[in-house]
């Protein structure tokens, strides 16, 4: 079965909306590491109608360019590329499609699909979201910027049940920023103030 991986830049008060005042300073290169670390798990990109818009407008031209990050647009244009979209759309960017049908029966079809290794979710918000709720983002690899944001739009929406997560690796720049990797998991035990007493006092 594939592996559905979201990646994204966030602030440290949960802002996924990136400004480029807030989250360009951070780049360097432990972060561009993380980021063809992160492609490299993929053959699909799925991509909401904004982020791809976004990547339609600059890929293309600075792979014609042939400067520094023209092999990772390369490598970004060869991937197979699903646009969710409500509204019907022309692609002039290579091998991508319009995403056909409803969002979880499509990535569920493309987790079961035996010619797809991994899915790539860059960005794209509101497809993280709705993925959330339906159980299948595999893992969140985060890229948490030492920034209070304070405005745009988080990656958690409010809802009734909590998202229980566990870490599997994280690391620290020196620019500040933190990567962590998280899978979803199980509710831990019931606990409540009493069990947390005791833990208090065990570290006395």
């Amino acid at each position: 079965m594939a592996k559905v991986i979201s990646t994204l830049f966030i602030s440290a008060d949960g802002v996924a909306e990136i400004d480029p005042a807030w989250h360009f300073p951070y780049f360097d290169d432990n972060m561009g590491r993380a980021v063809t670390e992160d492609y490299g798990t993929a053959d699909v990109l799925l991509l909401g109608r904004e982020t791809y818009d976004s990547f339609a407008g600059a890929w293309p031209d600075r792979e014609a360019a042939g400067g520094d990050d023209a092999p990772f647009a390369k490598q970004l244009g060869d991937l197979r590329k699903v646009v969710a979209s409500r509204q019907p759309r022309e692609f002039s960017w290579r091998n991508s499609e319009l995403l056909d049908g409803d969002l979880v029966e499509a990535v569920t079809a493309l987790r079961n699909d035996p010619g797809v290794g991994g899915v790539l979710i860059p960005g794209s918000i509101s497809v993280v979201q709705q993925l959330l709720a339906a159980g299948l983002v595999d893992e969140l690899r985060l890229l948490v910027h030492p920034v209070a944001a304070r405005k745009g739009r988080r990656l958690f929406d409010d809802g009734d049940t909590p998202y229980h997560l566990r870490v599997t690796a994280t690391e620290a720049y020196p620019t500040g920023v933190i990567r962590v990797i998280y899978v979803p998991a199980g509710a831990p035990a019931a606990a409540d103030y009493d069990a947390a007493k005791e833990q208090l006092a065990a570290g006395e």
